[in-house]
């Protein structure tokens, strides 16, 4: 029940602050340039108010803030939500308001991730009981600081840019997200009660992105930008790492996968033979220039993490 309550609180603060903050976004002129090499259809959304990601990162960090003090486990889920946001928020700030075509530099952001990484995996083996014991398929369990804090550091910067390429249609990330916390909070109910915080975060994240996806469903009257989708990524991946399950990433989190690795692979044949394998990525982009209509693109993508969700709970519950 306090699951349901949660994720309730998050839709109608989040709904409440899509009236608020989408009018200032679009007297503000914080509106989305939309690259003229994709699909035509989407030229119109050009100016449409970004940065959206606010309706649900605000609600998420108070009111988890609040759950934090009563279920301290999550508080590095919410550390995480809150330094990915503001590294979204600040290349989102660069590039709509102060015209800087490639935002936060590569280099800038390396750091801070690096930074939070570190310091992630430091507090959680310092000052938690999940352990620093990583099992990998064949190698099996390792138990190494130094091997935990790479694979942090590797696993925050994967999951983050993988979730963030997700993000480019209309209600498409914010429904994978609904899916994929949706089996967090199943999860963490599931298994262990020291567990019940990450399932009252991953509600809350539910119900917020559920009020955001309102006003963000074709035609989408706001985009998240990388404030939203950052710290999204930012989230999940701390939620499976906080629950010992990071390779969940590859089954649950598959979608994200795919347009990560879609991305890498038109990257690495363009730069390697002159030619891409896709006609544009992430993959989701290539199927519209298929001819896909968008919401058909979305609704596919949806019911894809819907079956490997379902896919991933079998497996957890076996084991």
């Amino acid at each position: 029940m306090d699951f349901v309550l949660i994720a309730l609180l998050g839709m109608i603060i989040s709904l409440g602050l899509g009236y608020i903050l989408i009018p200032l976004l679009r007297r503000l002129k914080f509106g989305q340039t939309v690259r003229d090499d994709g699909p035509k259809t989407h030229l119109e959304k050009t100016g449409t108010p970004t940065m959206g990601g606010l309706m649900f990162l605000i609600p998420i960090l108070i009111v988890g803030g609040v759950i934090s003090i009563f279920r301290p486990e999550i508080i590095p889920v919410i550390a995480s939500g809150l330094i990915f946001g503001l590294v979204g928020f600040i290349d989102d700030f660069l590039k709509v308001v102060k015209k800087h075509k490639n935002g936060l530099s590569i280099l800038h952001k390396t750091i801070i991730i690096l930074a939070f990484s570190l310091a992630f995996s430091v507090y959680t083996s310092m000052f938690t009981n999940i352990g620093i014991d990583i099992w990998l398929p064949v190698i099996g369990t390792v138990k190494s600081q130094v091997f935990y804090m790479i694979f942090v550091v590797v696993y925050f910067f994967g999951t983050t840019n993988a979730v963030n390429f997700a993000d480019g249609l209309d209600g498409l990330l914010a429904g994978l997200i609904i899916i994929v916390m949706a089996f967090v909070a199943v999860f963490s109910y599931e298994n262990s009660a020291s567990w019940h915080g990450y399932g009252l975060i991953a509600a809350l994240a539910i119900g917020c992105c559920t009020g955001f996806i309102f006003f963000n469903v074709h035609p989408a009257k706001v985009f998240m930008g990388d404030t939203g989708s950052l710290a999204l990524g930012g989230m999940f991946a701390a939620l499976l790492l906080m629950m010992k399950s990071p390779l969940l990433i590859f089954i649950v989190g598959a979608i994200f996968v795919i347009e990560g690795l879609s991305v890498a692979i038109q990257v690495f044949s363009f730069k390697t033979t002159g030619k891409r394998i896709f006609k544009m990525a992430p993959i989701h982009h290539h199927f519209e220039l298929l001819g896909w209509t968008e919401t058909r693109v979305v609704a596919v993508f949806w019911s894809f993490c819907v079956l490997t969700s379902i896919f991933g709970f079998l497996i957890v519950h076996r084991w």
